[in-house]
């Protein structure tokens, strides 16, 4: 399966997991926010930390919710260690690049995202007027959200999600009966690969809510688990089975992760990253399946024997009208996985053309 999301994004998710609900992290800068008190913490102590630190004083003990609360009640950043175990270094002041850009406007903040975005660890800023806390990591921002009102917010996207899946599932339908029928056009492909990129990019948002509820999004993670399943196998799959020579998967999807919302509910648009020989943009032009995701549904077929039948029929129209004898032509292919192959396509046929009349 391709990974999806950007390095940025899983930094992001990284430090999220360290101060999510029933961390110790996590108990240490409630009870500073509680108290009315702001805190800058850095998640690190690595060299290039230590070397922008001035003035303060060593600490050097085990970490503990009380004594970063007791520590927060001084002006200066607190340094944790890297794997979160101790407090390093406390009351110290933070002088990183002055010429590194930020959006924020207090002091706190501004060093804080400066700190994560030029020496790229995770940073955590507390407000002590607001309450209000920010978490850092590299060129990312994002502020931690009452355990309530992000349920509500992640129940809310699981619904979405389930609508978008469903017509997913639809467009795959429809999908497999025109290649069935070998009548597929670009536009019956793009609406299933930009139908997935939608559904994946609820379940991202998803993702990173649980992992910012912490212990609190057990049940969350069992619903996006069923709901999600093995979407992202079957849309590689998708990809590969219409992708001319030499393009990969992984190119076209992070192409198309990074289009706009609008861009990818464009059809013309979301069609560019396919590759199309010709007007990739002309959504009438037929297309033929190489047959992968079908030889996938084939029980106990291996990656690289689906690979080496795909190849050796060159389309999926071909591969259906091959007999027992001409799948056995492949290396590889005895009696038994040819019939095995004949009898899935038979089944997914049959199945294709019960759907129609439902």
């Amino acid at each position: 399966m391709v990974k999806r999301y950007s390095g940025a994004n899983e930094a992001m998710r990284l430090a999220l997991g360290r101060v999510a609900p029933g961390t110790p992290l996590r108990d240490g800068i409630d009870r500073v926010v509680r108290a009315k008190a702001g805190a800058l913490l850095v998640i690190s102590d690595e060299p290039e930390v230590l070397s922008i630190c001035s003035g303060g004083f060593l600490v050097d003990a085990p970490y503990s919710p009380q004594r970063l609360s007791e520590l927060a009640k001084m002006d200066g950043a607190i340094i944790i260690s890297t794997d979160g175990t101790r407090i390093a270094r406390a009351n110290v002041h933070l002088v990183p690049d002055p010429t590194v850009p930020t959006s924020e406007t207090g002091t706190r903040h501004r060093t804080a995202e400066r700190v994560a975005r030029s020496l790229m660890v995770p940073v955590v800023s507390a407000s002590e007027e607001m309450g209000v806390i920010n978490v850092y990591a590299g060129n990312t921002k994002h502020q931690l959200q009452e355990i309530g009102r992000l349920l509500d917010r992640a129940n809310q996207a699981l619904q979405t999600l389930e609508r978008y899946k469903n017509r997913l599932d639809d467009a795959i339908s429809n999908l497999t009966a025109m290649e069935i029928e070998d009548v597929v056009t670009l536009r019956d492909v793009v609406a299933v690969v930009q139908r997935g990129e939608m559904v994946h990019r609820i379940a991202d948002e998803i993702e990173t809510m649980i992992i910012e509820l912490g212990m609190d999004a057990r049940l969350l993670r069992l619903q996006l688990d069923e709901l999600y399943g093995e979407i992202d196998d079957e849309l590689d799959l998708v990809v590969a089975d219409y992708l001319p020579p030499g393009h990969d998967i992984s190119t076209t999807l992070e192409e198309m992760s990074r289009l706009s919302d609008d861009e990818v509910l464009d059809l013309r648009v979301a069609a560019v990253t396919l590759h199309r020989l010709g007007d990739p943009t002309d959504l009438e032009q037929e297309v033929i399946p190489k047959g992968l995701r079908l030889l996938s549904r084939v029980p106990r077929l291996s990656t690289s024997l689906v690979q080496a039948v795909a190849d050796h029929f060159g389309a999926l129209a071909k591969l259906q009208r091959a007999s027992l004898q001409d799948l056995m032509q492949v290396a590889g292919v005895d009696e038994q996985i040819a019939k095995a192959i004949k009898d899935t396509l038979e089944r997914v046929t049959e199945a294709a053309i019960l759907d129609q009349y439902n």
